[in-house]
């Protein structure tokens, strides 16, 4: 089984393409033998790495992953922002081991808050600890460019979640640099139709995505998960 977590990119909505916005995960699973491994896709959009662990989404995750079990983490578009006002769905800057109190506007009450490194090492951790492969994928690209090239998240989210995987001794996948990069081929204008607003994809966006992580899979010589994908 494969297991997904993650935010609207993974699955906008109800998964339906509601307002024409698709995330990749609806999708994951055309790339596979399904009559061998199956995917779950438990994204939910306007989350965070902190929020999918704080509003107990994880904890409804976990108990159905199983040892030999595939577990996909992608987050990092929803983790910037206040902290504790409005959505509060922030986490830290970074991949150490700091924290920072808060007084939570919606309620009144403390919330320790750590960095999105910390929140990335929860999952990885408690997946490994029932026998799971865990899989760290970077965020997607935005619909922002530069010059007629998509700006990358070199320095920020994409850097913090490959540090987290290397230091947890478990994978990695650029889907950040992946992706842009195929928009950059297909030139600006092109690359935009790719995408309903800012962060969001159209269905053709979100198979683009989906063949980023497979092209970051098959790029793992010998990952256990790739004698499941379609030839």
């Amino acid at each position: 089984m494969i297991f997904l977590i993650g935010d609207s990119t993974v699955k906008n909505g109800r998964g339906k393409g509601d307002g024409g916005q698709w995330g990749w995960g609806s999708f994951f699973q055309q790339f596979f033998d399904t009559t061998r491994i199956s995917v779950e896709n438990h994204a939910l959009g306007g989350r965070s790495s902190r929020t999918f662990f704080t509003e107990d989404l994880w904890n409804k995750v976990l108990p159905g992953i199983r040892k030999g079990d595939y577990l996909f983490i992608q987050f990092g578009h929803n983790d910037g922002g206040p902290l504790n006002t409005g959505r509060a769905r922030a986490s830290l800057n970074g991949t150490g081991d700091e924290s920072q109190v808060v007084i939570m506007e919606r309620n009144g009450g403390p919330e320790e808050v750590f960095t999105f490194g910390h929140y990335l090492r929860i999952y990885i951790r408690q997946a490994k600890a029932v026998g799971a492969i865990p899989v760290v994928l970077s965020p997607t690209p935005g619909n922002r460019w530069t010059n007629g090239k998509m700006n990358r998240m070199t320095e920020t989210y994409t850097k913090w979640a490959k540090e987290v995987a290397r230091q947890e001794g478990v994978e990695f996948i650029d889907l950040n640099d992946r992706t842009a990069d195929k928009c950059d081929a297909m030139g600006e204008e092109k690359g935009k139709q790719l995408f309903v607003d800012s962060v969001h994809t159209t269905y053709d966006g979100a198979i683009i995505n989906g063949q980023s992580v497979i092209e970051g899979l098959q790029s793992l010589n010998g990952f256990s998960l790739n004698q499941y994908i379609l030839k």
